[in-house]
């Protein structure tokens, strides 16, 4: 199982206070069992979000910025055909003074029939675009043109509830886009289904966004490995910075889906976290990883201390002198003794040669091994992220 965790930490100052009080004992849990693989370090400004990263890592699908072809999988799940593909969002846009605001809130009360209203009230003017619009579900469309393969778009996790000047596109393949979504929001702005919910209290379908573009490339196919689970209770509290609402999904969370994950890596089971944040992902298995990987971590996440790090000999004659000058020869190693070294890329067998230096320690075994495994703090974890 692999479980992937988006917004398990965000860039606000109202998420940092809440992450402080967060009970994740069982996250804490599985980070003391799991070994951390190389981070995927972001931008705060990258179009496709840290979570999207990583699921598409895990289906095999491109990873290039913005284009990562998640409408053309889609559609190719759905047997609407193969080629370039985009999703198109209905949405509302929040107009102030200064900026275009896009709601973070899911339009409400948008039921299958209004949505399929509106696509066939639009559907004319994206045809003039050479742009054919398929209804998927009441907030997402899918829509196929060859323009979709090079255009590279914003996820709409990126855009909700921030200024959409910073995330439309800006090379030449968007132009034109840019212009149909003007024609879109006249068209909007008029019509009876906004006016109906104007009426009743709530918010019009003024805009659309554009996502998920790209085409899956010839020949792929899905993995056959079960794609990850996909947490996503922590999404809309995150989006509208409600954080105590945030932490006490997170806690639901840790109850719930990460305990079920701490029960199959318990019996035995190879078992993979992903944690997400708004610029990077990381990502825990619970196979081991060779000593001589360790020294990349970075800050925060349970790397052993310098001292390890920067010393090769793990437990060496002179090593042990300087630490125990009351006991000189307590370990009785040595000072050219080099079982330990060959080992260093095996910690099992690094473990083993240990164990078969019959006058090591225990005492001094199990506080180097706790230094090169050292317990992660899940809040660090997270704070990284």
């Amino acid at each position: 199982m692999h479980l992937l965790i988006p917004f398990a930490n965000c860039s606000s100052g109202g998420c940092a206070a809440s992450l402080g009080s967060l009970k994740l004992a069982q996250l804490q849990k599985l980070l003391a069992r799991m070994t951390a693989l190389a981070p995927d370090q972001g931008e705060l400004s990258s179009l496709s979000a840290p979570h999207e990263r990583a699921l598409a890592r895990a289906l095999g699908l491109p990873l290039a910025d913005g284009l990562i072809p998640w409408a053309a999988l889609e559609a190719r799940r759905s047997q609407a055909g193969s080629g370039a593909w985009a999703f198109v969002t209905p949405c509302h846009w929040e107009l102030g003074s200064k900026h275009v605001v896009m709601s973070s809130l899911a339009l409400s009360d948008f039921s299958a029939q209004a949505s399929q209203t509106l696509l066939a009230a639009m559907q004319g003017y994206f045809a003039e675009d050479g742009i054919d619009l398929h209804y998927e579900q009441p907030a997402r469309w899918l829509a196929h043109s060859a323009v979709f393969g090079a255009l590279a778009t914003a996820s709409p996790d990126r855009v909700a509830g921030r200024h959409v000047a910073n995330w439309l596109p800006t090379d030449s393949h968007g132009a034109p886009l840019l212009r149909l979504q003007s024609e879109m929001q006249m068209l909007l702005y008029n019509h009876p289904l906004n006016d109906a919910r104007l009426a009743r209290g709530l918010p019009p379908v003024n805009s659309f966004w554009l996502s998920g573009t790209g085409a899956l490339p010839a020949g792929y196919s899905e993995p056959a490995t079960p794609a990850p689970t996909l947490v996503t209770s922590l999404r809309d509290a995150a989006l509208q910075e409600d954080w105590p609402a945030w932490a006490r999904a997170w806690e639901v969370v840790d109850a719930t889906e990460c305990t079920r994950l701490l029960g199959l890596l318990e019996q035995g089971n190879r078992v993979q976290l992903t944690l997400c944040g708004e610029r990077h992902a990381q990502t825990f298995q619970s196979a081991p990883a060779r000593i001589s990987d360790w020294s990349w971590r970075v800050p925060g996440f349970g790397r052993p201390s310098l001292h390890t790090v920067n010393e090769p000999d793990f437990v060496t004659a002179s090593e042990a002198r300087q630490s125990m000058p009351g006991s000189p020869h307590a370990l009785g190693l040595r000072d050219d003794d080099g079982s330990l070294r060959a080992q260093r890329g095996n910690p099992k067998s690094w473990i083993a040669a240990a164990r078969g230096l019959a006058m090591t320690r225990k005492s001094i075994l199990q506080a180097r091994l706790a230094n090169l495994f050292g317990k992660r703090s899940a809040a660090a974890v997270l704070e990284a992220l």
